[in-house]
Formats: structure tokens, sequence, C-alpha cells
């Protein structure tokens, strides 16, 4: 299977690199050469628009922030897209507001667990296309080497487990980073991966990821 955006970026190519090779045919020659380039592109669009993606949010503690994209995507992604979480140095718990307000919003709340990044850069692990850092300090470690080249970029969220105060500015710090990943993975979502080359998808990837924080929750 291409990696996410290489199926728009070979078609270009092919197409390009056929005409290049027969622009002193005939018109109508390199018009039928260019159709018949047609069925093998959307062959390899058809197979990257019904094929599943592998996302992986990436925190340090896989706690929090990591845990809720990783429920949202599950949910949001209508199985086009399958969400996983890790940490660079997980907690080894998840935290309970966290599943709280998962199990309060009707969202995944069973299941999940704080690991080590370390259990998607195995041989035999699943595949992940994008890889998406929530937390600055993820953001700047050195990560392993993912199989496969996946895309990355960075949506930093505040985190918050690290809120103070009462028990209700605690709740909803937790509520305010759900909205701003829900905004991003809705977006993410309706991306139109399998026609975007390699580079669109990036800027596109980036772009959501400077998206305003929320301002209430």
């Amino acid at each position: 299977m291409l990696p996410a955006g290489k199926a728009a970026e070979v078609c270009q190519t092919h197409g390009k690199s056929r005409l290049s090779r027969h622009a002193g045919r005939p018109h109508d020659t390199r018009m039928l050469l260019t159709r018949a380039a047609r069925p093998t592109c959307f062959l390899l669009r058809k197979m990257n628009v019904e094929r599943t993606y592998n996302v992986l949010f990436l925190c340090t503690g896989n706690s929090a922030r990591s845990i809720m994209a990783e429920s949202l995507l599950n949910t949001l992604g209508k199985g086009k897209f399958q969400g996983f979480s890790a940490g660079s140095f997980p907690k080894g718990q998840v935290h309970p507001l966290a599943l709280e307000l998962l199990k309060r919003m009707n969202l995944p709340s069973e299941g999940f667990r704080s690991k080590s990044w370390d259990e998607f850069a195995v041989p035999g692990a699943a595949p992940i296309d994008f890889i998406f850092t929530v937390c600055d300090n993820a953001a700047g470690e050195v990560c392993p080497v993912w199989p496969g080249k996946p895309m990355t970029a960075h949506w930093g969220i505040a985190d918050p487990a690290a809120a103070e105060g009462t028990d209700a500015d605690k709740a909803f710090a937790f509520r305010k980073a759900l909205k701003e990943l829900e905004t991003r993975i809705k977006l993410f979502v309706q991306l139109p991966i399998a026609s975007l080359d390699q580079m669109k998808l990036r800027e596109s990837l980036h772009a959501i990821g400077q998206q305003p924080a929320a301002t209430e929750a």
C-alpha cells in the first residue's frame, strides 16, 4: 500500500513522464497514451480511498491528551481511520478524569492503557500512516525510527493534567482539551487524503495544528 499522499504524486509523475516521452508524437496519439494511464491512477486512488489509515497520537505520559485523541478518532473516523496512542515516558496509567470525561461524552472509554511508543517501532507492529504529537515535550524528543515513514505533524494541546485549582477547574481543563482535539480531528477526517499529493497533505496537517485554542468547553 502506498503511503498517504503518494498515490496522487505517483499519478502526476507518471502522467508527466508519459507525455514527455511522447512529446513529439501527434496530438491524438498523446491523448490515447494519457487515457491509457488513467486506469492505473484510478486503481491507485481507489485503493487509497478504500483503505484504513492508522494514526498514532503521541504525548509524553500517554495518560490524557493522546488517550482522548485515540478515542475521538476511532469514533469520528467511522472505520476509515484507526487511532492509537503512546508516550515517550508513559505514566503507566490513564488519568481518571480523562476516562470519566470520555464516558460522560459517550465516547469509547474502555481498554485504554498508558504504553511506550516503542511498541509501534518494532517489527510486526501496525504500520502507521500518520503521527501527531499533542504535547510540546514529545514533539521535541528524538523519536524511534517508524516503519513505513509515516507523515507527521505537531498538534500542541495544553496539558489538562497540569491544571491546578478546584475540581471544577480541573474538569474544565479536560473538557477544553477534548474540544480542541475534536475540532482538529474533525478537520483531519474530512481531508481528501487520496487525492492530495504529499506536499499539500503536509501543509494541510500543519494548518490543522495551527487552529486556535478553544475558548469555551
